[in-house]
């Protein structure tokens, strides 16, 4: 990559121009951590002081047990916990810029940083021979771990709104060949909570650069502002914050060390995609080989979504559920029996693990005679078996549309569950003419069992597209874990009580 000296010039004029006015984007962010540094601050106080309240029974302010000299109250205790915490949270890098606000990595610092915390103190207990009321430690610990991940939880739904009314984003200008920038600008356009937001590409030159001056995606027209080659020049002409470089012919080792120097000297973030698709961040580690990051992936993870511990827990779950929701199933069945002629329930055969048909439960939310319009139905809008639902479906009772807002006619699958046909948490389950229907790839979601709930239930539910859809699910085959399970759990009862994308 070679620079013409009014290229040059153009960079270091873009530079001193940066340095000597701040961008919107570095005020907010730095402003933000500000915030948070604060509310951390207040949440970690809260927790300490509560805890010797509750320990203590009121406001008193006990001696230390220790061998020392003089004598310590518990309230320089509290103050010198706090301030430790304080700092651990900020030494583990909680609210960096690169982990707030998106993903887990900012929760997994936050739990990283609790426990080396209480870890350090024990350790020094030992050393100093001092004596902290384990019911004051076994107070603040839980109490503290918990405010903090619900304040940057809050904290996440504030930029959050902000994003939707198209503030503190991050202008991305994509780089790499025309498919891989597509795959790119829709995989940002995914996760609009992250605040990345596309305003141009730069791909390889060819014929249909000239004829396409742009990248449709969906019904999105990001504009080609450049060649993978002239990436500088086109981040001085569209001032954006970062620039996200995936698969390309054209960029070569040298050529992107000059590039990520001068984007430096801009001031500008650099991201570089590995091009790799539905791959959990637990499956992936970074590795430095002969002076080259490599990333490694590690094999899916199909038998472990089969293993007895998530059967064990699938039994206790569902049963658990069962108890608990025992008045919600006898209200609902009423309503179901005296609303609408038909049985309470609806059996209806779907495909589990391996190909295996068995007869999922439901509450009926449709009249009776509903099954044999099915065909005519689909016909009527297009004609494709797969996935079918209807945002209006004329074959939905009154009761029928309020349960399914609310999935409560899902309730009964837990009974499924208990039977080992399902699990609480997995792919969606189908009818055999979709199973029919399916490809290599689609198959592969019959490799674990159907769940209640899934990756599809808390993004989207029936406003997700086919594509997405399958591709959510396959991501969920390939990446199970335990954690990942009880991700999904809490996040369906969230999606589920605002009765967000049902029908």
């Amino acid at each position: 990559m070679h620079f013409t000296i009014r290229a040059r010039r153009d960079i270091r004029a873009a530079r001193i121009s940066r340095l000597l006015m701040s961008s919107e984007r570095q005020r907010w962010q730095v402003e933000y951590a500000r915030r948070l540094a604060l509310a951390d601050l207040a949440v970690v106080c809260f927790a300490v002081g509560a805890a010797q309240y509750i320990r203590f029974g009121g406001p008193v302010d006990p001696p230390l047990a220790t061998q020392l000299s003089y004598a310590v109250s518990y309230s320089v205790v509290s103050a010198i916990l706090a301030l430790a915490w304080t700092a651990i949270l900020a030494g583990s890098l909680s609210r960096s810029l690169r982990v707030i606000g998106c993903g887990t990595e900012e929760y997994r610092r936050l739990v990283s940083s609790t426990v080396w915390l209480f870890g350090l103190i024990a350790i020094m207990s030992l050393i100093l021979r001092v004596d902290i009321a384990r019911g004051y430690l076994a107070i603040a610990l839980p109490v503290g771990l918990l405010g903090l991940i619900v304040e940057r939880r809050l904290w996440r739904g504030w930029i959050a709104a902000q994003r939707a009314r198209d503030r503190y984003g991050t202008a991305v200008l994509v780089v790499g060949s025309r498919n891989a920038a597509r795959a790119m600008v829709e995989a940002f356009g995914r996760d609009l909570t992250s605040g990345y937001k596309v305003v141009g590409v730069c791909i390889p030159r060819d014929g249909r650069m000239v004829a396409d001056p742009w990248i449709a995606v969906g019904d999105r027209h990001v504009p080609v502002v450049s060649d993978d080659s002239s990436v500088v020049d086109a981040v001085c002409r569209t001032g954006v914050d970062a620039v996200a470089v995936t698969a390309t012919d054209k960029l070569g080792p040298v050529d992107f060390r000059w590039m990520a120097w001068e984007l430096d000297a801009l001031g500008v973030e650099l991201i570089v995609a590995p091009g790799l698709v539905g791959v959990a961040g637990a499956r992936l580690t970074n590795c430095l080989i002969a002076d080259m990051p490599m990333v490694h992936v590690e094999k899916p993870q199909y038998d472990r979504a089969k293993c007895a511990r998530k059967s064990l827990f699938d039994f206790g779950f569902a049963l658990f559920a069962v108890l608990a929701l025992a008045p919600v199933l006898i209200a609902v069945a009423a309503a179901v029996k005296l609303t609408s002629a038909g049985p309470v329930f609806y059996l209806s055969e779907r495909i589990g693990r391996d190909g295996r048909p068995f007869r999922m439960i439901k509450f009926r939310s449709m009249y009776a005679d509903a099954d044999g319009k099915a065909d005519a139905l689909i016909a009527d809008n297009g004609g494709n078996p797969l996935f079918f639902k209807l945002e209006n479906d004329p074959r939905v009772t009154p009761v029928g549309k309020v349960i399914r807002k609310y999935s409560l006619d899902e309730l009964p699958q837990f009974f499924n569950v208990l039977h080992g046909e399902m699990s609480v948490v997995g792919p969606r389950p189908q009818v055999r003419r979709e199973v029919d229907s399916y490809d290599g790839v689609m198959r592969r979601r019959l490799l674990v069992k159907p769940g209640v709930t899934g990756l599809w239930q808390v993004s989207g539910r029936s406003d997700l597209s086919l594509d997405d859809a399958v591709r959510l699910d396959q991501s969920y085959v390939e990446n199970w874990s335990m954690v990942l399970d009880l991700l999904l759990i809490a996040k369906t009862v969230s999606v589920v009580a605002r009765g967000d994308g049902a029908y």
